[in-house]
């Protein structure tokens, strides 16, 4: 008998590019996912002036370790009202694209099966999807072209 997971998905996106620079699949919504996901994002990040992380008000984000990472690497902190999934509409728009074009909404068998898949959809989104909102280019040539 198999037990299905139901897997947390971390994701941070760059806003220009809409390239998923940071993400992490685990267990649980504990905050270490959320802190492996910042990690990779930081560990690429370009060196920019005024950079602003913006995420929902999840205590995940809240948290003292997530807020002092943010603050000690200089990062702006934005976040929406209570509530308000309309002032995140690209990181809504990129979790459904995740969900409903490459089915990461499924239950999966294990955890490893579950971060095969999304990196599996994460490195298609970045590497080969192309976008209508980048002028028919994919996520990973414009990242690379602003810098």
């Amino acid at each position: 008998m198999a037990i299905l997971l139901y897997s947390a998905i971390t994701l941070i996106t760059d806003l220009y590019s809409r390239k998923i620079v940071g993400y992490d699949i685990s267990d649980s919504l504990e905050l270490t996912g959320c802190l492996r996901a910042l990690k990779m994002a930081l560990g690429g990040a370009r060196p920019a002036a005024d950079l602003v992380h913006h995420s929902d008000r999840g205590v995940q984000y809240c948290s003292h370790a997530y807020v002092d990472k943010l603050k000690n690497r200089k990062i702006l902190i934005s976040m929406t009202e209570e509530n308000h999934c309309y002032e995140n509409a690209i990181a809504e728009r990129v979790n459904g694209i995740l969900k409903d074009k490459f089915y990461l909404d499924q239950c999966f068998f294990s955890t490893e099966h579950a971060k095969k898949a999304a990196k599996n959809a994460i490195d298609i989104y970045n590497i080969k999807r192309l976008h209508v909102s980048l002028g028919y280019k994919t996520p990973n040539m414009v990242f690379k072209n602003a810098a």
